[in-house]
């Protein structure tokens, strides 16, 4: 199943996914040699948000989960099937399997995640659940 949606032309939106949905993503679990996802992560008062480029990956080729403090970005970039190795004349751009797995910094709430998928760029917002709140505390004497 595509966990993305398409909202207009290059955007893709995820929806929320069912443990039945994940089957369809074997390749994500293969031991293959993988490279490693370049991200950006920030955050503001009350979001944390990771931002990768990852131009020339289907969204169908994306699998993105959150296990608590834990968010996994999982992926594989195919290459154009036209350009045979012989033909290639320099190859730096990484094509295969990447992966990325981050810690993050607070809880997150795993029912108000987005992702989007615009232009070759990966964005996905999580929902602090701890917005920065300031509490005072009375002192006793």
């Amino acid at each position: 199943m595509n966990l993305f949606k398409k909202n207009k032309v290059n955007s893709y939106k995820i929806s929320p996914q069912d443990e039945d949905d994940y089957k369809s993503f074997s390749w994500a679990e293969e031991e293959l040699a993988e490279g490693q996802l370049l991200v950006d992560v920030y955050q503001t008062s009350d979001q944390i948000i990771v931002k990768s480029t990852i131009s020339g990956v289907k969204p169908e080729n994306l699998f993105i989960s959150l296990n608590k403090d834990i968010l996994t970005i999982k992926g594989k970039r195919e290459p154009d099937s036209l350009i045979s190795q012989a033909e290639c004349l320099l190859q730096e751009c990484y094509w295969g399997s990447f992966s990325r797995t981050l810690i993050l910094p607070e809880e997150v709430n795993n029912k108000k995640m987005e992702a989007v998928l615009e232009n070759g760029v990966l964005t996905i917002s999580l929902e602090k659940i701890y917005k920065d709140q300031k509490i005072k505390i009375k002192i006793k004497s």
